[in-house]
C-alpha cells in the first residue's frame, strides 16, 4: 500500500475513535521492552535449576518464552517445560521475579522509545491512565518505581495481586473499582485484544514488539507501530 493510501485508512480508523476517560495498558511487550530484562533472567534461572537437580538438559529456545508472553505464569511454564511438574514451576516463578527484580535495580531494563513522555502528556491532557497485566505484582510495581512512572498511573492491577484468571476479568475489575464507563485498551497480545472487546473497550494494538503470531492482534480497533501513535490517534479522536 502507497504511503497516501496508508495515511487515508489511518484516517478513517481515526473517526471511528472516542476519546476515552481512561487509557488501560499492558506491561510486557507494550511499554517494556521486555526481552531487555527477560532473557538473562531466564538463562540464569536454567542455571540455576540446573543446579539445584530441579532440570536437566538445554534451556530451552528463547523463542519459547517470547512467545508465551502475555500469558500467566503458570500458563507459560507448560510451554516452555511442559514436562517439568508443578513444584519445578513454582520454583521457576520464584527464581524468574528474583532475578528480573535484581535486573531491573541494575539498570537492564529498557522502556519503548518515546513511552513516558507519551505517556506524560497523556495525563496533562486528562486521561486516566492504568496498568492491566499478567504479570506478578511485585514485578509490575517495581518496574514502574525504577522509571519513576509511579505518579503517572492511577492503578497497576496485576493477576499475581487480583488473582484473576483472564485478563478480561483483570479489566473488569480495573473499570468496576475506578467506575471507568470509556477506556482504550492498549496491548500487544491477543488476551489484551479479548479483555478490551469482552468489556465493551476500543482496543489499541501495538504491532512494535514483534512476539506474536501475525493474527495476533486481530480484531484491534487501531494498530500502532509506535508508541507516540497514541497522542496523535487521542487528538484525532471524537
Amino acid at each position: 500500500m502507497s504511503r497516501e493510501g496508508q495515511s487515508a485508512e489511518h484516517q478513517d480508523m481515526q473517526k471511528l475513535l472516542v476519546k476515552p476517560e481512561a487509557m488501560v495498558f499492558d506491561m510486557d511487550g507494550t511499554l517494556l521492552q521486555t526481552e531487555s530484562l527477560l532473557l538473562p533472567a531466564y538463562h540464569k534461572m536454567f542455571d540455576i535449576l540446573r543446579e539445584e537437580g530441579l532440570y536437566s538438559g538445554p534451556t530451552p529456545p528463547e523463542e519459547r518464552i517470547l512467545g508465551c508472553l502475555g500469558m500467566l505464569l503458570s500458563d507459560i511454564w507448560k510451554n516452555v517445560m511442559p514436562e517439568a511438574g508443578e513444584a519445578v514451576h513454582r520454583r521457576a516463578s520464584e527464581l524468574l521475579l528474583k532475578l528480573e527484580i535484581e535486573g531491573l535495580e541494575a539498570g537492564g531494563s529498557v522502556l519503548y522509545p518515546s513511552v513516558p513522555e507519551t505517556l506524560r502528556k497523556l495525563k496533562e491532557k486528562g486521561i486516566r491512565l492504568f496498568v492491566c497485566s499478567n504479570g506478578l505484582e511485585e514485578y509490575i510495581h517495581s518496574i514502574v518505581v525504577i522509571h519513576k512512572l509511579e505518579d503517572v498511573f492511577e492503578g497497576l492491577y496485576s493477576a499475581g495481586g487480583q488473582g484473576t484468571s483472564t485478563k478480561a476479568q483483570l479489566l473488569k475489575l480495573l473499570l468496576d473499582n475506578h467506575r471507568i464507563g470509556t477506556a482504550w485498551m492498549v496491548g500487544d497480545r491477543s488476551s489484551d485484544v479479548q479483555a478490551g472487546k469482552e468489556n465493551g473497550q476500543t482496543v489499541i494494538g501495538c504491532a512494535y514488539a514483534g512476539f506474536g503470531r501475525e493474527d495476533e492482534l486481530e480484531g484491534s480497533d487501531v494498530i500502532i507501530r509506535s508508541f507516540d501513535q497514541l497522542l496523535e490517534l487521542y487528538e484525532g479522536a471524537q
